[in-house]
């Protein structure tokens, strides 16, 4: 069976610019007199390699800043990798934080037609799955008013419902079970297992430990843009937070 994310050698590398000239003047004088602007590399990731199958779920936890979302922004294409081979299955829907990826003025109804449009996917074809998304987010009496309206609860359960009513290929996850109360989670927890045993791959980045075990097949630890390591859910759990 060949993966639905493949991940081989993976670094990712950003520039940081100090001293940045604030005015335009002072940009185009450093650059008439050939000033140096002192530069930083950092890099976020350091050769990653992973691999997920079609309906399996792979956990990532570390520390902030170990490179967890900055490969989720890789594999949903938000990111160029600096060097590296990265593939994914074509259709690929992407939850960083709760409801990113909506637009704030726009309304919950039109915020689902961006996002089935910016899948591929027709007008129509996102107009059949609106009654399953509004009765999963049972957000039916909301759907017409500017999302910036909604409570944060209200706003990752329509945003979680959107994503996972699209049919996706590939689900990654940021720390999108962070906000909701418990019966919305538990609706998570049952939506998922219905799309993995379709054959839907999931990454799934979280804090909380008990949602990683509740998900997750296997764990990759991260740390300053390594693996740490890598196994069992219950095995790497523990080993992190032993340490």
């Amino acid at each position: 069976m060949e993966p639905a994310i493949y991940v081989e050698d993976l670094w990712k590398r950003y520039v940081l610019l100090h001293s940045r000239p604030r005015r335009i003047k002072d940009a185009v004088l450093g650059k008439i007199l050939r000033r140096h602007t002192p530069r930083e590399e950092v890099w976020a990731v350091k050769g990653i390699s992973l691999q997920v199958l079609p309906g399996q779920a792979l956990g990532m936890i570390g520390p902030n800043g170990s490179g967890k979302s900055t490969i989720l922004g890789v594999l949903s294409g938000v990111l160029r990798p600096t060097r590296g081979e990265v593939c994914v299955r074509e259709r690929v829907c992407t939850l960083l934080e709760a409801g990113a990826g909506f637009h704030p003025d726009l309304t919950g109804l039109e915020n689902i037609q961006l996002t089935g449009s910016l899948l591929g996917m027709s007008r129509r074809e996102v107009t059949a799955r609106l009654p399953q998304i509004l009765e999963f987010a049972d957000a039916q009496e909301f759907i017409d008013t500017a999302v910036r309206t909604y409570s944060t609860g209200m706003f990752a359960r329509l945003a979680f419902s959107t994503v996972v009513h699209m049919d996706p290929d590939v689900l990654l996850l940021d720390e999108i079970l962070a906000v909701g109360d418990e019966e919305f989670h538990e609706q998570c927890y049952r939506r998922l297992r219905e799309m993995r045993q379709r054959g839907c791959a999931v990454i799934f980045v979280s804090h909380i430990m008990e949602q990683i075990r509740r998900i997750c097949d296997s764990v990759v630890w991260l740390g300053e843009g390594r693996i740490v390591a890598e196994g069992p859910t219950e095995e790497i759990i523990q080993r992190y937070t032993a340490g």
